[in-house]
């Protein structure tokens, strides 16, 4: 009981991490046995930023080993974040703070975004990148929401 307890204790102390809801997607490369290389796009809320959805893109393979998720997924991706409402923030927020994450290969690949508070400019910035255990990958995109007041 104890270590459910303390698993239960830490499981609260993880960062908050957004979970991806699916908008859409495109085939690209047709398969003959397992499903098709596609692009997908996904949202996010910001789980820290309440009035803040980002969208992003990103190629998934197909094949077998894509529809086992076996494959690993390639580095690049696309990001849009928008005003969608009033911009209230829910925590302090902290820079480079990581606010969506997504394995992209069985093991040792992962997409992630972390955010930026530009002060100067009262402006969230949105980066989007994939690292590896080993060597990540410098292909990148970075989006920016003005904070205005919300009509």
């Amino acid at each position: 009981m104890r270590a459910f307890k303390g698993l239960l204790c830490g499981m609260l102390l993880l960062p908050l991490v957004a979970a991806a809801e699916p908008i859409g997607e495109v085939s690209t490369v047709f398969k003959w046995v397992g499903p098709n290389d596609k692009i997908v796009v996904e949202a996010f809320d910001d789980p820290k930023v309440e009035g803040v959805t980002c969208y992003l893109s990103r190629a998934k393979t197909g094949g077998v080993k894509g529809g086992l998720g076996l494959a690993e997924d390639r580095a690049e991706a696309s990001i849009a974040c928008r005003q969608v409402g009033p911009i209230r923030f829910r925590a302090e927020l902290k820079e480079g703070e990581e606010v969506f994450k997504e394995r992209t290969s069985l093991v040792f690949k992962t997409m992630q975004v972390v955010r930026f508070f530009d002060r100067k400019r009262n402006t969230l910035v949105y980066l989007v990148y994939s690292d590896r255990v080993i060597e990540g990958s410098p292909q990148n995109a970075v989006t920016a929401i003005p904070i205005l007041p919300w009509k």
